[in-house]
């Protein structure tokens, strides 16, 4: 019996590992591609027994070769928080570019459905709010951030134009702030830093006046939201996140809470063009996928406190 192919760049990162493992638990085939810039091979290492599963190392800014059929392509390579993109702004602003080209042109060479990872960050800094997926956003392109901005952005325009002039079956899904098992320690973003430090015992450091806000997704919550949308026929974006929004200061109090740590939390200034509010309207993803989220915050960051636990020895 034939088991569908599917190929995820940048599969041995943080959400990457988590789609590789949904789609083997329901029958696929999976390569998984990815050049370990942020990824890491722990993430799938659990896989390597499995024989519907391979993982080539390799740079998807260059030629992608996939032997045989291939039904179905997830474009999730790139570094994707702050401190990997503004050490690594180069390879993001390629990865987002000459990457997604070459993903798109291995779509249409197999007549695979590509789906592509974009982001919030395309809204930048939001004059609207929540964010629908018809807001065009607000983005410094010479700021720092903007490396990882609008590599997201072309990513989308070069997607929609290989829909548009190539007939490329595609999807977008724009991804709001998601947390869970297998976040880097380093990460840099606001979960995995708060447990870290809460963990250590060490200060928490809260950027801003910590009234700036995020609206935080559990990952198997944000994986089903996507796998539903590649089984669609959507082809515009669809935003995929929790609209549970708290300030970043709540983030941390519940976090310090829940390690049961004595940290006190330390305020530091903002980064440049730092999102004020996030918050997605996930209108379309309820009416169109028939989704919204089920992990609660609490339960969702029980677990992962648990994994970061047994990840730095505590």
């Amino acid at each position: 019996m034939y088991k569908p192919h599917v190929v995820v760049t940048g599969g041995a990162g943080f959400l990457g590992s988590h789609l590789c493992e949904m789609h083997l638990e329901k029958g696929f085939r999976v390569t998984c591609v990815d050049n370990l810039i942020t990824g890491d091979l722990n993430n799938i290492s659990h896989l390597f027994g499995n024989e519907n599963f391979k993982f080539i190392k390799y740079d998807v800014t260059e030629f992608i070769h996939v032997p045989g059929r291939v039904d179905y392509i997830y474009h999730f390579a790139s570094p994707a928080s702050p401190v990997d993109y503004l050490k690594f702004p180069i390879q993001t602003l390629k990865v987002g570019s000459l990457g997604t080209h070459k993903a798109l042109g291995l779509a249409k060479e197999k007549k695979a459905v590509f789906l592509l990872a974009s982001t919030s960050e395309v809204y930048g800094d939001p004059l609207i709010h929540p964010q629908q997926e018809e807001y065009w956003g607000n983005v410094n392109p010479v700021g720092t951030r903007g490396v990882y901005d609008e590599a997201k952005r072309f990513a989308e325009a070069l997607t929609m134009a290989y829909n548009r002039y190539h007939g490329v079956q595609t999807r977008i899904v724009r991804i709001f702030n998601t947390f869970g098992p297998r976040m880097r320690v380093n990460d840099g973003r606001a979960v995995p830093n708060f447990i870290s430090q809460a963990l250590a015992g060490n200060d928490i450091t809260v950027y801003g006046d910590g009234q700036q806000t995020r609206s935080l997704c559990y990952v198997s919550d944000l994986i089903e939201g996507i796998f539903r949308l590649m089984m669609s026929s959507e082809v515009n974006p669809v935003n995929i996140g929790n609209p549970d929004e708290l300030t970043v200061e709540e983030i941390a109090k519940e976090i310090v809470e829940l390690t049961g740590s004595k940290s006190k939390i330390i305020y530091n200034p903002l980064p440049e063009d730092d999102p004020k509010v996030r918050q997605p309207d996930i209108t379309r993803a309820k009416e169109i996928l028939k989704w919204t989220p089920q992990v609660n915050r609490k339960e969702g960051l029980i677990n992962t406190i648990e994994y970061f636990r047994k990840k730095l020895g505590y």
